[in-house]
């Protein structure tokens, strides 16, 4: 990996295009490595991953809505949509809408946490759908999954868009974008307008993770997938974009991000350093990433399944006076107290924000000893009285030990747990702590493909036919010998009349 600087310039010095950060991102997308086998195999598992969580939440209110938006615009043999028959095929980037929203819908894909938030999996979704549509073969999906895996990994590790407010899907439209350059083979020239037109559509702000989380949660890294086929389609037209994106005066950087200074921009100052695969160098930044076992905010991934190991040690639950959660600053400011989101202690809140409320989730987890997608959320649940109580006892603090191991780039170090004192009302103290996740590459209990297949096989019953479930997990699993055309075998189909019907709007 090489790393790359990245600072503001004034217009009048015109900084040449091989020294902009679009540019060198468009080379990374289009050097034609071969792609490791560990890093196929991956791409396997997080295809699985994403149609489990999809399906799951295929009739929920967000992937119906988009779901029947996407309808409205059909073509022939064009990108198939969750829950529906291959047969009827839409245009790309309304596939790409509708699946990315059911992908997104339940907070349960992949991760990736480093200078900012990201779910590289919401590659998926537009990389795929422009492959059915342009019948691309397995391999050429594998090659541009790899890529928008990597482009996105390597922004996020350098470039924190959290502390300027900005939501995380401005890293996913340049890298979808990229991605799917590399799908479909595209020159260099190409690919750097259609990623700097991704960035540009794709600044948005954090008030959908903030509040009273709304459906657009769902919808957020569904829109840029959208707007990256869209952006990949004018560029591939002729159509050029804002230049330098990244670099220029009036640039992201310059005005949203760390180029602003006391209201003034500062020139030729490093702002970033950027790695990039180097020349030759093989993409495989989808292995540092994770998935979830629970369907939470990932830094609850760890406190889930530290409170099913607490709980055996406590036999009544009404006997805790308090519980302190000793945490790093991004999980006490963004699920934690240190919020000071009202909302994340009101039993009446919605799904999309109780899965953002650690307070709550430590308490269900606590109580229940299990998760569930559905059954953890409801509303019955949520507002028992003695769940309520316990909740209300849980505050979090930000304790530095803990925000260094958050930030670190060590992996064997990088840790999104916390230690946990639960405080009885006879004066003893229980304390507990985990780092990472079960599930995480270095937790207990590393997830690998049966375990892919076993969340897919939960999530999925009484949803697929058994049918179609072996269908699909003995296709996806062939991935590299599909041959151009046969993407849409990928697809998945819910029995006739099993989808919800959508509210009627403009399409």
């Amino acid at each position: 990996m090489k790393l790359h600087p990245v600072k503001v310039h004034p217009s009048k010095a015109l900084l040449p295009r091989e020294e902009q950060l679009a540019w060198k991102i468009a080379g990374v997308a289009t050097d034609r490595v071969a792609v490791d086998k560990a890093v196929t195999e991956m791409i396997i598992n997080r295809i699985i991953d994403n149609a489990s969580v999809a399906i799951a939440a295929i009739n929920r209110s967000a992937p119906t809505t988009a779901r029947a938006m996407a309808v409205g615009h059909p073509r022939k043999g064009g990108a198939a949509v969750f829950g529906l028959p291959a047969s009827k095929g839409v245009s790309p980037e309304w596939a790409a809408w509708a699946n990315g929203t059911a992908v997104r819908e339940l907070d349960m894909h992949d991760t990736f946490l480093a200078a900012d938030y990201s779910h590289p999996g919401d590659n998926i979704p537009p990389i795929l759908a422009v492959a059915q549509s342009m019948e691309r073969s397995g391999r050429e999906l594998i090659r541009g999954l790899a890529t928008g895996y990597e482009i996105q990994v390597d922004l996020v590790r350098a470039i924190c868009l959290h502390e300027h407010k900005v939501d995380h899907i401005a890293h996913l439209g340049p890298s979808a974008a990229a991605g799917i350059g590399t799908l479909l083979g595209l020159k260099q020239e190409v690919v750097y307008q259609a990623v700097q037109q991704a960035l540009h559509t794709t600044v948005t702000f954090r008030q959908s993770r903030k509040g009273e989380i709304s459906s657009w949660k769902a919808f957020a890294p569904a829109h840029a997938g959208k707007l990256a086929v869209e952006a990949v389609d004018r560029a591939m037209r002729g159509e050029g974009a804002p230049s330098p994106i990244y670099e220029g005066e009036d640039s992201v950087i310059a005005w949203v991000l760390d180029g602003r200074s006391h209201r003034e921009v500062v020139y030729d100052q490093p702002f970033y350093q950027v790695p990039l695969p180097e020349k030759g160098e093989a993409k495989r930044a989808i292995l540092d990433t994770y998935t979830k076992e629970h369907s939470a905010e990932y830094q609850s991934q760890a406190l889930i399944d530290l409170a099913f190991r607490m709980r055996e040690q406590i036999p009544d639950l009404e006997a805790i006076e308090r519980i302190i959660i000793h945490t790093s600053h991004h999980t006490h400011y963004v699920i934690g107290t240190g919020a000071n989101d009202p909302q994340k202690m009101d039993p009446k809140a919605s799904r999309e924000t109780l899965d953002h409320s650690i307070m709550y989730i430590f308490a269900v987890a606590l109580q229940d000893g299990r998760w569930h997608h559905v059954d953890s959320y409801a509303p019955k649940r949520a507002g028992r009285p003695d769940t309520v109580r316990l909740w209300h006892k849980i505050e979090t603090r930000e304790e530095e030990a803990w925000t260094r191991r958050y930030h670190s780039t060590d992996p064997n170090e990088k840790a999104f747990g916390a230690r946990v004192e639960i405080v009885m009302k006879d004066g003893r103290t229980l304390t507990d702590e985990m780092a990472v996740a079960n599930a995480h590459p270095l937790g207990a209990k590393p997830f690998v493909r049966e375990d892919y297949i076993r969340k897919f096989e939960i999530l999925t019953e009484g949803i697929l036919s058994p049918r179609e479930s072996n269908r699909f997990l003995e296709v996806v699993q062939d991935l590299p010998r599909l041959a151009a055309g046969e993407l849409n075998l990928l697809n998945i189909a819910l029995p006739r009349g099993a989808l919800a019907e959508g509210k009627p709007g403009i399409f």
